[in-house]
């Protein structure tokens, strides 16, 4: 072999062996951001879940104390992530990974929280795309407007009074931003709707016609 073929056949390999170290190095940053950004995302979304259902109502890990639901009455075609609490085994609360799918902007994400007896523990958005400094009002840090589902159920108020203040209903509008609180109210309307029908199922109960 020719010197020019030694120098050539020596950088080739350096090359290779540049490209393996580098792939590897690029899958184990890809592994733990993925990792990071997975528990990211976990602690982001038990801080939100402790708000709704305060942590000493339950024992178990919600996070993992999970099913998946698709309905279109909950606003999407796909599977939405069900949080499910409980103590000592029994049923406390299930928090229901909703959209709002008539939103000003857009979709409007909302985790909407309801005891096992059919009240509202909260509601709480998750993502949207409101227009700043109207819309976003929905959002718990900008305003109380959200706050305020927290102890309602389907009979408080009336179902015929689920709309905002201009349709009828009982429930605040924002100055020059009807839309938004609009479809958050009718998207937790049709929530609790579906609940009442699907109480059982969520918590892995039989149904009771499968009852003996």
């Amino acid at each position: 072999m020719t010197a020019n073929l030694r120098h050539i056949a020596l950088a080739g390999g350096i090359l290779a062996l540049f490209a393996v170290v580098g792939t590897g190095l690029v899958a184990l940053t890809h592994e733990a951001t993925d990792e990071r950004i997975a528990a990211n995302q976990r602690a982001a979304t038990l801080a939100t879940l402790h708000e709704l259902v305060p942590e000493s109502r339950y024992d178990n890990d919600p996070v993992a104390d999970t099913t998946t639901v698709t309905n279109r009455r909950l606003g999407s075609q796909g599977p939405l992530t069900v949080y499910r609490a409980r103590r000592d085994g029994e049923p406390v609360a299930a928090v229901l990974t909703v959209v709002a799918p008539d939103g000003y902007g857009g979709p409007i994400r909302l985790l909407v929280a309801i005891n096992h007896d059919g009240t509202l523990a909260g509601v709480r958005v998750v993502n949207h795309s409101e227009t700043p400094g109207l819309g976003d009002a929905i959002e718990a840090e900008r305003s109380d407007w959200i706050r305020e589902f927290r102890g309602r159920s389907l009979g408080t108020p009336p179902l015929e009074d689920w709309r905002v203040e201009k349709d009828g209903g009982v429930f605040d509008q924002f100055t020059g931003a009807t839309i938004t609180p609009r479809a958050v109210v009718a998207a937790v309307r049709r929530t609790l709707q579906y609940y009442e029908g699907h109480r059982r199922e969520l918590f892995g109960e039989p149904r009771e016609e499968d009852e003996s």
